[in-house]
């Protein structure tokens, strides 16, 4: 049995008609509406894939900047040596090193939002992908996450960058920012997800790309959306 939801959650539901299938911007009209949590909650989107994520070349991942950032404080690591690891350490990453860092991840650390690494550092890197894979965090170059720039790749995702990756259900989670950020600004880190995303469509999915799209806060019932909005900008 499922746990009681509060009076809070309860007075939130009512303001979703559940039959209907909002847009962007009247589903952030009723998040707006809906009782705030005592913190300000992250506003997240969540989209159903209509791919088959057992193909490999239907994995869908990529990265955006959020025009308005995340709200989030991100946690970056830095897997490089000699001049780039100190251009990282100025440019503020939280992490870096190579072999060091290398072997605290391999005996489990993980305190970290995104993985940055120099090219000439993945072919260590890669043997972490049973660690980093599953959490998204395995440096690639399709997000710029595998580069000689370090500095740039640091400074964009302070700016507000994001990774994304389908999980093993076909579903993408994308946080676009906070519940203390203005209507406004959530739309336009919305449309800027969804944009990212259509991108991101393999070229081998076949049928309605995406299938369900959903908004919601941290402890606020999801609120349906039109999954036209999805081809709107």
């Amino acid at each position: 049995m499922s746990a009681k939801r509060s009076k809070r959650y309860r007075e939130a539901v009512k303001q979703v008609d559940p039959g209907k299938r909002y847009g962007i911007g009247e589903a952030l009209e009723v998040l707006a509406k809906m009782p705030k949590a005592r913190f300000d909650e992250s506003v997240e989107l969540a989209m159903h894939l209509g791919v088959d994520p057992k193909q490999g070349e239907q994995m869908v991942r990529g990265s955006l900047r959020l025009p308005h950032g995340s709200g989030k404080k991100v946690r970056i690591a830095v897997f490089a040596r000699g001049s780039a690891a100190e251009a990282a350490k100025e440019a503020g990453a939280d992490f870096v090193g190579f072999e060091d860092l290398i072997k605290k991840v391999s005996e489990g650390f993980t305190g970290f939002d995104v993985a940055i690494a120099t090219p000439d550092a993945m072919q260590e890197v890669r043997k972490l992908g049973k660690i980093l894979g599953p959490r998204g965090l395995m440096p690639n170059p399709r997000t710029g996450t595998v580069t000689e720039d370090v500095v740039s790749a640091v400074r964009e995702c302070q700016a507000g960058r994001v990774e994304f990756k389908m999980d093993k259900s076909a579903n993408v989670h994308i946080v676009i920012g906070r519940r203390s950020f203005t209507t406004e600004a959530l739309r336009e880190n919305a449309l800027q997800a969804m944009e990212a995303v259509q991108k991101a469509k393999p070229a081998t999915a076949k049928g309605r790309y995406v299938e369900s799209l959903g908004l919601s806060a941290t402890v606020s019932p999801k609120i349906p959306l039109d999954p036209a909005e999805f081809q709107r900008k």
